[in-house]
């Protein structure tokens, strides 16, 4: 059907003014990224940058972390309850990482200060909150029982320092006290001074761009197309969700454990879906909340489900509140997918986040089976390894996720050695890596046949062998080790991962190991020693000269 000449210009409008936004949050994202200190942030851009209204209502985000981003609103709505509108001021930064107030988990540290507009939206010569602008950025240590603040915890008190909403820049200066004792709490404060000033400088660029944007429109016009934006989002959402037959639909997948010998752990979805354009996911049935890390708050299961229904809907869909309009999540509070404090939540941010996804995706399914992909790699293979640099004498704390294969689906194969779904990171080059740590990459390549087969086969993971050049702490949390990615419509499960370690001795000869189970990848040329295979979630002591090597899932095959 045609559209009208008037409604096509209002549209169009619209879309500019959407993509004013859209952009502001993008500019913060290259300030943020080249001006950061960690590679994690610099190289691997494991940060989102987003943009609220005065009410804190979500109005546009860049295309970078889909588990950040989803979760932002309610850590925009704690800091807003923190300071009320009057106690705003230019130059304000407020500060929070708890994930019961919103955040994800403790490395993610949210940013949210104040935009101001100019002289023409001053009703009767007072200063008019326009909006907030916003980042999340991961922090490559905040402190905690191991470097790299992703323990095998208990307890969120042992991840990290826990910052509440506060004031670290007041009127533009910084919090001494607090910037104080932040950085008094982490292993690297140099870096993390660096990155904290890289944040506050991409909020200095939003502020400065977001009130050139709102410059541009009369106060009511830009009042009326907020409003038009959030109610355009949410038109565009229904729309997709009423292209899903009406029902409820469950699935159920696993996490292989918790770390303390708990497991598989259930994560159980009903998605029901009205003929109204309404989507419900309900949690119940999941596993109870656990002893180990894998626990989700309610911000990072809600983000899971916004990101899927995105999926669906596609790339003209602006990412934005009123998109969120449309859906409703629901878990028990206890539960694997809404823990309460003092649960420990670090891997329920990188590794619960990405089951999630499986679990509504497999939902989906069978609503929509020419639509659906198989299981993805399911984990972003978390490594963190911290100790001193022998170059510098300076601790180092080293963070990153590891990609794998994507899920085939209807119309091709996964792709292979990438970042899927919950996280979409670069990876740190090697040079990179090798320049900022005492760390030295043997090998890394794609792992060849671990895709399912079917008539489209899931992508391959990946293969990254790594020997250290100092005395180091080592964590992994990883999942997808016992319980594969599944396969759909007839299509093979993508071949779990792995990861292996070959000790030295002090003399430099090999150790004694256990030999790789049977059916295990060979190893890399000319290291034929034997392996020690480790499980999917561990903290040790390596040595210099330990190799550790990491084998990443492939995804699920689609289709006989």
């Amino acid at each position: 059907m045609l559209r009208s000449p008037r409604l096509a210009d209002q549209l169009l409008a619209l879309r500019i003014f959407q993509n004013r936004l859209v952009s502001v949050a993008e500019e913060m994202g290259e300030v943020l990224m080249r001006t950061a200190f960690s590679p994690n942030i610099k190289e691997r851009r494991d940060f989102s940058c987003a943009v609220f209204d005065a009410a804190g209502r979500l109005l546009a985000q860049a295309a970078h972390i889909p588990v950040h981003l989803g979760a932002m609103p309610l850590a925009a709505r704690a800091a807003l309850d923190a300071a009320a509108p009057e106690g705003w001021q230019p130059g304000d930064v407020m500060a929070l990482n708890d994930p019961y107030a919103g955040g994800t988990h403790l490395p993610d540290l949210t940013m949210l200060s104040p935009v101001f507009a100019g002289a023409a939206h001053r009703a009767r010569g007072r200063r008019q909150l326009l909006g907030f602008v916003a980042s999340r950025a991961h922090q490559a240590d905040i402190g905690g029982m191991s470097p790299g603040s992703m323990p095998l915890a208990t307890e969120l008190i042992q991840e990290g320092v826990i910052v509440p909403p506060i004031k670290l820049l007041e009127r533009g200066q910084w919090n001494r006290a607090a910037l104080a004792l932040l950085l008094r709490n982490v292993r690297t404060p140099e870096e993390r001074l660096g990155d904290l000033e890289a944040q506050v400088a991409a909020h200095r660029t939003g502020e400065r761009r977001l009130a050139e944007v709102a410059a541009r429109y009369a106060p009511a016009a830009w009042r009326r197309h907020v409003a038009a934006l959030l109610a355009y989002a949410e038109r565009l959402a229904r729309r997709a969700l009423q292209a899903i037959p009406p029902g409820t639909y469950t699935f159920t997948d696993w996490l292989d454990d918790d770390g303390f010998g708990s497991g598989p752990l259930r994560v159980q979805v009903a998605i029901t879906v009205t003929a109204d354009g309404r989507l419900i996911a309900d949690f119940a049935g999941s596993a109870p909340q656990t002893l180990g890390p894998m626990n989700a708050v309610l911000a990072v299961t809600t983000s899971a489900v916004a990101y899927c229904v995105r999926c669906l809907a596609g790339e003209d869909l602006p990412a934005n509140a009123g998109a969120m309009a449309p859906i409703e999540v629901r878990a028990p509070q206890g539960s694997l997918a809404n823990a309460q404090p003092p649960r420990a939540v670090c891997g329920g941010n990188v590794e619960t986040s990405q089951r999630i996804v499986d679990v509504v995706f497999g939902a989906l399914a069978q609503a929509l089976p020419g639509r659906i992909p198989a299981a993805s790699q399911g984990t972003m293979n978390n490594l963190t390894i911290g100790g001193t640099d022998p170059r510098t004498g300076r601790p180092f704390a080293y963070y990153e996720t590891i990609g794998g294969g994507a899920g085939a689906g209807p119309e091709g194969p996964g792709l292979s050695g990438i970042h899927v779904h919950m996280s979409n990171t670069l990876n740190t080059p090697v040079e990179a890596l090798e320049f900022a740590y005492p760390l030295r990459v043997l090998e890394y390549a794609l792992r060849r046949g671990s895709g399912g087969r079917g008539r489209h086969r899931g992508g391959d993971g990946l293969r990254r062998v790594i020997e250290l050049q100092a005395g180091a702490t080592v964590t992994l949390l990883c999942e997808r080790r016992q319980m594969a990615p599944w396969g759909l419509a007839g299509g093979e499960p993508g071949r779990p991962g792995r990861s292996w370690l070959r000790r030295r001795s002090p003399g430099g000869r090999w150790l004694d190991a256990q030999p790789a189970r049977d059916g295990a990848d060979a190893p890399p040329a000319g290291l034929a020693a034997p392996e020690e295979e480790l499980p999917g979630k561990v903290t040790m002591r390596l040595e210099p000269g330990d190799i550790l090597g990491i084998e990443t899932p492939g995804g699920g095959g689609w289709g006989l």
